[in-house]
């Protein structure tokens, strides 16, 4: 490269914010290639509309991925600092470790002689050091925090809300009211002068009301920059000055790395829901759209049992026995490699004595080589009341330690069912109520079938070594 080009070149970079992204994308991930696409220009032309102070408030939602949070995380913060080595900066994800790697690397770009050559007069300081909040000798700088962290006495021109919540907690009602509480009373209030700051929100849709739902459902002013996996309608998106990018419905976000086969394995993989918020960014409505009946096959006659095939039992316990408690629940499933079939769902409301005497009962009837039972009220005991041998096909219950809240328990299982991999009877007594609780979950009155179902499913998707795997189910 003659100097001539290289000063092209450094011009291009210190004057567009895509071809910035670029380079720095080639130093923080050498062994990847670089995929262009519109969907950056578009991306890289809002954020410096934001530069401009042409937008005050922004919201990007596209799938993960797609280079969102090096461009705005990263590449956007030290693209600023360049420009104006006074710039203050407030970046926020949803845990400190996510929001130190991006200031880590962030402080990376800075600190490379190609960068310095690029912008001279930024240099961070050495009086403040951090790796989540360092400032420049012009007293700029990038602060990084968590949401929920502290921003008492701190404050900048532009806030950045990179992945507020991660997708483990969209379905906490309290963590999404925690996360939307704490962007409006405190990073909210964090801009130096609320006329001319910025705010930049940029993350995948979740849950109708996620963060950008809580926005949106103010009425307030944002400007909204919506990129789907795939268009849903016609559309004219800026990606320039003067420049659009016609997209039509149907077209793919990004053929090139994500066609419409990986997507298709992407939808059956996260199931409906997930795939509708995180890939479509069209979150719907959970209560009644967890299970949908359809998804399930039915079969007349129960297949032969071969001898690699193994029956499997699923407890959920009711603390205690009473008309207002809860039921006791037992599924027996019939597991045919990464088949599923519900043979039996054994469900009454019991006392600890005979609550044990049906899992003796319920062991004879189908001698299952697992059972489960949820490690949880009367569950707790009873996984460890039983002596070796004691039931029949197996030789002890598994205990079964539930994470997170019911209702995140069963939208994970959701993708193999809709994937139809679950077998229902097409008829059976106890397959209208059974019914009832699947379509009504999680608004209905009950859902310890649901549990049962659901820890049966996590408990066979867990991944496991063949040894162990061999050890609990003696295959």
């Amino acid at each position: 490269m003659t100097e001539h080009d290289r000063d092209i070149l450094n011009a291009l970079l210190r004057q567009d914010l895509l071809s910035f992204t670029a380079k720095c994308f080639g130093w923080l991930s050498p062994s990847q290639p670089f995929t262009p696409g519109w969907h950056l220009e578009a991306l890289a032309w809002h954020l410096e509309l934001v530069r401009l102070g042409q937008i005050r408030r922004l919201i990007i939602t596209l799938p993960p991925r797609h280079l969102k949070s090096i461009m705005t995380s990263v590449a956007f913060p030290a693209f600023l600092l360049g420009q104006d080595p006074s710039m203050r900066i407030v970046c926020a994800s949803y845990s400190g470790d996510l929001s130190d790697k991006l200031a880590l690397d962030c402080r990376r770009i800075i600190g490379t002689p190609w960068y310095q050559t690029l912008f001279p007069r930024t240099r961070i300081s050495r009086d403040k050091n951090a790796v989540s909040d360092f400032t420049t000798t012009a007293l700029g700088g990038r602060l990084s925090t968590s949401v929920g962290g502290t921003l008492t006495g701190r404050g900048g021109q532009i806030l950045i809300f990179d992945d507020p919540m991660k997708p483990d907690d969209a379905l906490s009602d309290a963590k999404r009211k925690t996360a939307c509480e704490w962007f409006d009373n405190t990073a909210y209030t964090r801009l130096d002068d609320k006329r001319t700051g910025a705010i930049i929100v940029v993350m995948q849709r979740l849950h109708m009301e996620d963060l950008v739902g809580h926005i949106l459902a103010k009425n307030e002013e944002w400007v909204q920059l919506n990129l789907p996996a795939i268009a849903d309608i016609d559309e004219r998106i800026a990606i320039g000055d003067g420049r659009y990018h016609l997209r039509c419905a149907g077209d793919l976000l990004q053929p090139e790395r994500e066609p419409q086969d990986v997507l298709n394995v992407l939808r059956e993989t996260l199931g409906h829901y997930n795939f509708s918020a995180q890939y479509q960014q069209a979150p719907i409505p959970i209560d009644g759209e967890i299970f949908k009946w359809g998804w399930f096959k039915t079969y007349d006659t129960a297949p032969a049992h071969a001898s690699n095939d193994r029956i499997v039992q699923s407890w959920d316990t009711a603390s205690k026995a009473g008309e207002l408690n809860d039921y006791s629940v037992c599924t027996t499933w019939l597991v045919k490699g990464q088949d599923y079939y519900l043979l039996d769902v054994f469900r009454k409301r019991l006392n600890y004595p005979d609550l044990r005497r049906a899992v003796i009962e319920q062991s004879q009837l189908w001698k299952p080589k697992s059972i489960l039972i949820e490690d949880k009220a009367s569950g707790m005991a009873l996984a460890q009341d039983f002596k070796p041998g004691e039931l029949t096909g197996c030789y002890r219950p598994i205990a079964i330690e539930p994470e997170k809240d019911k209702t995140s328990r069963a939208s994970a299982q959701s993708a193999c069912i809709e994937a139809g991999q679950v077998h229902l009877p097409k008829s059976s007594l106890w397959l209208p109520d059974l019914r009832a609780e699947l379509v009504q979950f999680p608004s209905g009155r009950y859902d310890d079938q649901v549990d049962s179902i659901s820890q049966f499913l996590g408990w066979m998707r867990r991944p496991r070594s063949d040894a162990w795997k061999a050890r609990v189910t003696g295959i």
